[in-house]
């Protein structure tokens, strides 16, 4: 991989995070102010988890002329790394569900669509 691919990478991964963080804070807000039920939670983490990856992989992928499908899904991949690595050590828990898995389909899927749309906005 060469230098610029790994820096449009990083940049995808953290517009995605940033991303992450401002509408869980977002929803945060809703759950502490509304009576919004709980089990809303999960659907909800999932949606954010989706669309932040592709809006990271989309700008991510904006300035590059090919490999849209690779670069998004590198950038999706990497995120949700980070994530549960970070999710594990706080929780303890290293384990596979249900949930993890589904998580990190939709974070792939959402970085190739992603870097699809970015590579042909360029």
């Amino acid at each position: 991989m060469e230098s610029n691919t790994i820096k449009r990478i990083i940049i995808g991964v953290g517009i995605s995070l940033l991303a992450s963080f401002i509408f869980l804070l977002i929803y945060a807000s809703i759950l502490s102010f509304t009576d919004v039920p709980e089990n809303s939670i999960a659907p909800v983490v999932i949606t954010i988890t989706g669309i932040s990856i592709l809006i990271g992989s989309i700008i991510g992928s904006r300035k590059i002329t090919k490999n849209g499908i690779i670069n998004g899904a590198m950038v999706g991949l990497v995120y949700i790394l980070i994530i549960y690595l970070i999710s594990s050590l706080l929780n303890g828990n290293f384990a596979l569900n249900l949930q993890s898995i589904i998580m990190i389909v939709v974070a792939i899927l959402c970085g190739i669509v992603g870097g699809i749309i970015g590579v042909n906005k360029s």
